[in-house]
């Protein structure tokens, strides 16, 4: 088999990089074993705004403009429904943040999405300052769109369900009995047993989520105080997430459900009853920024990682500027080239 690329690993940045090469017309194989589920275990949501700060993440409105196309393409090509728009009320917690919160309105880049018409309530949230409303937001179903895609690339005999095996790489175009032009490396956290890609600051950041069943919440919107509340449909909501730099496996921690639930019902005023509770392990660098780029000795193979909890909304546009460098020498924006470690 002879084809244009490799791509190591399936969540939302090989997704969104498999995409691309799709509507390129670009020849592909893609290797998973299941073994990082980050974007699968991911609230999955989407809001371009730091809602502890109340400033705007980098590039994210423009960002996210080209992550909502690219999402709405991928509906009409799996024919499923996997983004749905919903706002996001931000619980303040003093008169300050209600302050800070229209200032920041006042800039130009957050106006569209910061409401300056406060919300007084919200049904079973326990709150003394009122809410404010981010517009613009959503959620994006990250389980139904690997899944999907992932059966749609199988139907195309494409996609192997399988550890890829460094020691295999005959050559730097030949994998077993592949022969490929390039190969991209997007296998999140696992990137730490790439023995390709070393010294590159990546690190792993824990998250854990609960589930919740809670018929006396009615809330449509999702809610941020110190976690996230999103609600899922079916009195189901999704609770977190924590964040840890200090941890043994993937596996959730009877600590972080006890830490879930103790902020929870701080603020929450109705029984609840937990249904799940899961983890994954982000994919991180110090400066929060994603790591694009080519080997430095193999010059055909590449990384495409390190987009910690804000994948849904850069996956797209870090796959067109991966893409665009690869295929037409164009220049990665510094702030994620990987030659920022060398």
């Amino acid at each position: 088999m002879k084809v244009d690329y490799i791509i190591v690993g399936f969540g939302l940045a090989g997704l969104c990089f498999a995409d691309k090469l799709r509507k390129e017309n670009k020849s592909f194989v893609v290797f998973d074993d299941n073994s990082q589920d980050a974007s699968l275990v991911a609230g999955g949501m989407y809001n371009p705004v730091i809602l502890k700060r109340f400033t705007l993440a980098w590039e994210a409105d423009v960002q996210l403009q080209n992550a909502l196309s690219v999402y709405k393409d991928i509906e009409t090509l799996l024919e499923e429904s996997i983004i749905t728009s919903k706002n996001i009320l931000r619980r303040f917690n003093s008169v300050e943040e209600q302050n800070n919160w229209f200032t920041a309105s006042d800039n130009n880049s957050l106006s569209p999405f910061l409401d300056t018409k406060l919300v007084a309530s919200a049904k079973g949230i326990n709150s003394e300052f009122s809410f404010g409303r981010v517009n613009g937001t959503g959620r994006l179903n990250t389980n139904k769109l690997i899944s999907a895609y992932k059966a749609y690339l199988q139907s195309k005999k494409v996609f192997f369900t399988e550890r890829f095996k460094y020691d295999l790489l005959v050559t730097n175009t030949n994998y077993k009995d592949i022969e490929f032009n390039h190969i991209v490396f997007s296998e999140g956290y696992g990137l730490h047993k790439n023995p390709l890609f070393k010294n590159l600051g990546l690190v792993g950041n824990k998250g854990e989520y609960i589930t919740i069943k809670c018929e006396g919440l009615d809330l449509e919107e999702m809610l941020k105080f110190s976690l996230f509340i999103i609600p899922l449909g079916n009195h189901l909501y999704k609770v977190g997430a924590t964040y840890s730099n200090q941890f043994k496996d993937n596996l959730p921690t009877d600590s972080a459900k006890k830490q879930i639930e103790a902020k929870l019902k701080q603020v929450l005023q109705v029984p609840y009853e937990v249904v799940k509770h899961e983890a994954g392990i982000r994919p991180t660098v110090k400066d929060r920024r994603p790591i694009l780029g080519r080997h430095a000795e193999y010059s055909n193979f590449f990384i495409n990682n390190g987009y910690g909890s804000r994948g849904i909304i850069i996956a797209p546009s870090a796959a067109n500027w991966l893409y665009n460098f690869i295929e037409n020498n164009q220049p990665l924006p510094k702030e994620v080239n990987v030659t920022r470690f060398f």
